[in-house]
């Protein structure tokens, strides 16, 4: 029986799963990058972590910014369904954190959108999808 390689390495399955999940959320959010800006937004920040949770795409149009999240489930209704108010909220706080930390972008009108992917699919913008307090 061959030895591994990396004897001190071995990943478990659960591992190797999140590692797909890992570079499927990366390539989804990859081509909702790539589809925004075929819309005309500017991409300011990609996978941004705050302490208050984290944000998938901040885009900017003129004087528009937009907090985007990205979801990819293999059927289109689902990747609509897959997020809840409270990850809005969550998204919300960082969205303050972010814009909090950046002068420029204090005078721009906030907008919470998402962007569903499924396979095969062409994806599906869909603006304002949170109502939060927004300035």
């Amino acid at each position: 029986m061959p030895k591994p390689k990396n004897p001190t390495r071995r990943d478990s399955k659960p591992q190797i799963a999140r590692k797909r999940a890992r570079r499927k959320g990366q390539r989804a959010e990859f081509i909702a990058a790539c589809y925004l800006r075929f819309k005309g937004y500017r991409i300011v920040a990609r996978n941004l972590r705050m302490a208050g949770g984290e944000i998938d795409l901040v885009a900017r149009r003129g004087r528009l910014l937009v907090f985007v999240e990205v979801k990819f489930r293999p059927h289109m209704k689902q990747a609509e369904a897959a997020i809840m108010p409270r990850q809005w909220r969550r998204i919300e706080q960082a969205a303050g954190q972010f814009v909090g930390t950046h002068p420029k972008l204090q005078n721009c009108q906030w907008r919470f959108d998402l962007l569903a992917l499924a396979q095969w699919r062409w994806p599906r913008h869909k603006p304002g999808s949170w109502r939060a307090n927004t300035p």
